[in-house]
């Protein structure tokens, strides 16, 4: 028991460090960033590669990556519902104390949905293209979403650690998963996805187009800011 208090001792101290960097440029740009169609764009042209390179194959991929956010966004839900860890935004004791930008969310915080559901993505996504520029680029993706909810005030460091650790597995199992269903029931099937990866250049167009996602919104927050549109 003084284990678990410790613990979540250094859980609020690391979150209370976090959340207190705020400033209203960052308030509203973290705002966007935590938002799922923010990131349109970028979801849409990895859409467009899984089709280019995988064909009819792509609606098999697709199947497991819904497959993969669908378990990933319950479990976390069960979890949460189980262990009832409110939020900071929700914990009677520092609620006060917490910065929070936009509504408060759920009741209960642990372990983060965001996080689960980017990670196993993430994870997923990677080990089907093979690309290490693109891993990187969807582990950071996945880094910027999650980290917004410390942020904004909605979960601790460790809902979010939480959230990390379940969602790579998850995403490790249903990528293993697609690829044993493969090999089981489309064996002789092309392209196989064991011997296809995204290339350099193909990786470095969606890189091209989460950077204009992320300059396009620091630009407009910035803008707005500038004619004082936003306001302490």
């Amino acid at each position: 028991m003084a284990l678990l208090e410790k613990i979540n001792e250094i859980d609020q101290s690391v979150f209370f460090f976090f959340n207190g960097k705020h400033n209203l440029f960052w308030d509203v740009a973290m705002s966007l960033f935590t938002r799922t169609e923010i990131w349109s764009f970028f979801f849409l042209s990895i859409v467009f590669f899984i089709i280019k390179k995988y064909r009819l194959k792509s609606l098999f991929i697709f199947f497991f990556l819904i497959l993969c956010i669908v378990i990933s966004d319950q479990f976390s839900v069960f979890i949460k519902e189980t262990v009832q860890r409110f939020r900071p935004s929700h914990d009677p004791f520092i609620q006060d104390l917490v910065h929070t930008v936009m509504k408060k969310g759920g009741l209960y915080g642990f372990f983060s949905s965001h996080a689960t559901n980017t990670f196993s993505v993430a994870m997923f996504l990677s080990l089907i293209f093979k690309n290490f520029r693109f891993s990187v680029l969807l582990f950071f993706w996945a880094a910027l979403a999650s980290y917004t909810r410390i942020y904004l005030g909605l979960h601790y460091p460790g809902d979010i650690l939480a959230g990390v650790l379940i969602g790579c597995l998850i995403g490790w199992g249903l990528s293993w998963l697609t690829h044993s269903v493969e090999d089981r029931f489309f064996q002789f099937r092309n392209p196989k996805l064991a011997f296809t990866k995204l290339e350099n250049s193909e990786a470095n167009f969606i890189i091209f187009i989460l950077f204009v996602v992320v300059a396009m919104v620091l630009l407009v927050v910035n803008r707005l800011q500038h004619i004082q549109f936003l306001s302490g």
